[in-house]
């Protein structure tokens, strides 16, 4: 009897099968002598659509919601369908004695799975295949401990659970507001509260009122000091008489210092990546968004086999990993790294519980570079560089902690006090990984870029150079100071400022939120802001999100239930319970339909209005309603907001390959009286277009068939050849 294998993906079940050595390849599967290797294309099955159960719900109707099936039920996607036949072929098959899953280790990749064994009727035995890499060693060492699949039962309750809900609430409030409203405005269990969090800030935003302020610094020659009024105030003064009065005060003053403290201070490596920590900080050092994070992170793991299972929520290893660290250190000791590794390698690593620890890690360990030899120049750039992320927070781990002294200053001048703070590095540590204490020097601590802290119409918020200023003040380096030593201080000056609004999140940010609030899961969350971008809810402003006017009257129109991070929270929590086996999938499916019940009821009784954000003063030539615009993937659109007329055409006229002469762009594509022309309206130079009718190829074809037809078939070869022709021609007619 041979095992079947079922991959998540054609290219996953290529690998596993040249490694289980199947080598007869057919259309849809690998065979060898043990194992049949097949693969899904994603879901292959899903949940049935509305019209799958009543032909009337094809048309959204509000007095039809809320949409209840007494047992959700699901089909075959059409789209995939051939080869989820082929697999379905294949569980019939009289040699075939057992299933192993091999799907993506994850809770969506269970459903894949689970959904197919369910439509094809699957009743024999299954086991799963669990590893954390794709390299050659993970997967025959995954083959031999598979595991028995009822022991993941939890995760496919929990991922049922999951699209259900999705689908009762996203679907049906979707279709509340949609019917409503009369335009396409989507809500969800999770993209809701997100966009309510990005429009909270937007409130912060315009309740804030920037205030001028004035700090006083002094000018000790080889280091500076600021005035504060305690060693617990933040310096600012509100009224700019007094800050310049205490300048000329301090101007005049003998200095003294009155206190020098150093302490000892140490900054441990930052743990290794999970996924949302390496998209914010991907985001933030690369300006890749979350989206293209997770696109590039799949390559490196399932096409090159470089790193770990990307979709995880641990930042920790565990300790039966402890031995591979060296193979894996010897694997990336190339290029860049070699010289970071050789130390390393030459004494035992430093493993301590700040990194291995087995309680903290669920289904997968963090993100860390695989034993796979690498080869860097088969990277694209943007493969190359997430790379380096991962693989310099892996050597961080095995460096000691970062050692500085700081040395803090209180120097007394006419009864005023100055504060200095100066670092002296001790032992760059793990930051050496970054270049050393000068270099790209990570942190641990989660930071929200915004210059300011969120929340407060008032002053408190410090300007974004202030707080610069604050760093800077920080690392300088302070000279051997004694107290009781006299200073010569060079002058005292005052700054101006203004109190800054909260910052807009950077999808950095906006993730970080989103963790704290457990909204969406990592594998889930980059896709949820791609959600918010696509309909138009939200938009990116350089690296930071914006809601757009739409997005501004959707959230006023959702129910206040739906709008709120911490309902969604309980639910994710609620979920994870049921993925280990301890919640009441039951129990949590009724308090879904019943939330449903309310969120529609709550639509239906609202008397808001929604006035769409992109009406144009166009008319639609077909009914007369106004046409609305929008992005489109060839630019932008105009449509009519009538959503029973479909009349559409393109906002933007179409560019031709033909270039302006003068500015040398790309030039307008028109239609006149005289035909076609090409515009450029900066430099209004306007040429002629000659008609051509049908695609390149069909004209290359037309003037094939024209030159066949009106060529006289002569030979246009050489004189020479012209010439011994005739003189054959010449003899045999002789």
């Amino acid at each position: 009897m041979k095992s079947l294998v079922l991959a998540e993906k054609p290219s996953v079940a290529k690998e596993i099968a040249r490694v289980l050595g199947c080598g007869d390849r057919q259309k849809s599967y690998y065979e060898g002598s043990r194992y049949v290797v097949t693969w899904a294309l994603g879901h292959l099955v899903t949940l049935a659509e509305p019209e799958d159960y009543d032909a009337k719900y094809k048309t959204w109707n509000m007095e039809d919601l809320p949409i209840l099936p007494a047992k959700m039920t699901l089909k075959v996607m059409r789209e995939t369908s051939h080869q989820f036949k082929a697999i379905a072929q294949l569980c019939k098959r009289g040699d075939i004695g057992d299933l192993i899953v091999a799907t993506d280790a994850g809770r969506e990749g269970e459903l894949v799975a689970r959904w197919i064994m369910d439509q094809v009727h699957w009743r024999k035995p299954f086991q799963r295949l669990w590893i954390s890499s794709q390299t050659d060693k993970a997967i025959r060492e995954g083959f031999q401990r598979l595991k028995p699949g009822n022991e993941y039962n939890g995760l496919y309750a929990s991922a049922v659970c999951r699209a259900e809900a999705d689908w009762l609430i996203g679907l049906n409030v979707t279709r509340a507001l949609t019917s409503k409203y009369g335009a396409q405005l989507a809500a969800g269990r999770v993209q809701t509260p997100t966009l309510a969090m990005l429009m909270e800030r937007e409130r912060e935003i315009a309740e804030f009122r920037s205030v001028p302020f004035w700090t006083v610094t002094a000018d000790f020659g080889s280091f500076r000091a600021k005035w504060r009024r305690s060693e617990q105030h933040d310096g600012r003064l509100f009224d700019e008489p007094e800050a310049e009065a205490l300048a000329v005060k301090l101007g005049r003053a003998k200095a003294t210092v009155e206190s020098v403290r150093m302490t000892e201070k140490q900054e441990p490596q930052p743990l290794a990546y999970d996924l949302t920590e390496l998209q914010r900080d991907a985001n933030k050092k690369l300006g890749f968004s979350a989206k293209q994070t997770s696109s590039v992170l799949q390559r490196l793991y399932e096409q090159h086999k470089l790193v770990t299972y990307p979709r995880t929520d641990s930042r920790y290893l565990t300790s039966d990993m402890a031995p591979t660290f060296k193979s894996r250190l010897d694997a990336i000791a190339i290029g860049p790294y070699a010289a970071l590794i050789a130390p390393l390698l030459r004494r035992p690593l430093a493993v301590t519980k700040r990194f291995v620890d087995d309680s903290k890690v669920t289904d997968h360990h963090a993100i860390i570079p695989t034993e796979q030899y690498v080869n860097l120049s088969a990277l694209s750039p943007e493969e190359r560089r997430l790379y380096d992320l991962i693989v310099r927070r892996f050597i961080a781990l095995f460096y000691p902690p970062y050692r500085y002294a700081e040395t803090s200053v209180v120097i007394e001048a006419a009864g005023e006090r100055l504060y200095a703070k100066g670092v002296v590095p001790k032992d760059s540590g793990w930051r050496e990984a970054y270049g050393g204490v000068g270099g790209a020097a990570e942190s641990d601590a989660d930071e929200d870029d915004d210059p300011v802290a969120a929340g407060g119409g008032g002053a408190s918020p410090v300007s974004g150079s202030d707080a610069g200023e604050n760093r800077a003040a920080v690392s300088q380096r302070l000279p051997e100071l004694t107290k009781g030593q006299p200073l010569a201080m060079r002058a005292a000056g005052v700054a101006n400022h203004r109190t800054q609004p909260p910052g807009r999140y950077t999808e950095a940010a906006l993730l970080t939120r989103m963790e704290q609030h457990h909204l969406g899961t990592p594998a889930t969350r980059a896709d949820i802001i791609e959600k918010l971008l696509q309909t138009d809810t939200v938009e990116r402003k350089l690296n930071r999100l914006t809601p757009t006017g739409k997005g501004k009257q959707l959230i006023e129109l959702v129910a206040d239930d739906l709008r709120s991070p911490d309902l969604t929270a309980r639910w994710e929590q609620e979920l994870e319970r049921i993925a280990r086996g301890q919640g009441n999938a039951a129990a949590f499916m009724d308090d879904i339909r019943k939330q449903t019940v309310r969120l529609v009821r709550e639509v239906k009784a609202s008397e808001q209005e929604y006035k769409p954000h992109n009406l144009t003063h166009s008319k639609c030539p077909e009914c007369g309603t106004a046409l609305m615009e929008r992005k489109g993937k060839r630019g932008k659109l105009l449509v009519c907001s009538n959503r029973e007329c479909r009349y559409h055409r393109a906002a933007e006229p179409a560019l031709t390959f033909k270039r302006c002469p003068q500015c040398h762009k790309r030039m307008e594509v028109h239609m006149g009286k005289a035909g076609k022309y090409a515009q450029c309206r900066p430099c209004n130079v306007i040429e002629m277009l000659e008609e051509q009718n049908g695609s390149p190829r069909v004209q290359r074809k037309q003037q094939a068939k024209l030159a066949q037809q009106y060529s006289d078939n002569e030979s246009f070869g050489s004189s020479l050849a012209d010439a011994l022709k005739a003189a054959m021609e010449k003899n045999g007619g002789k």
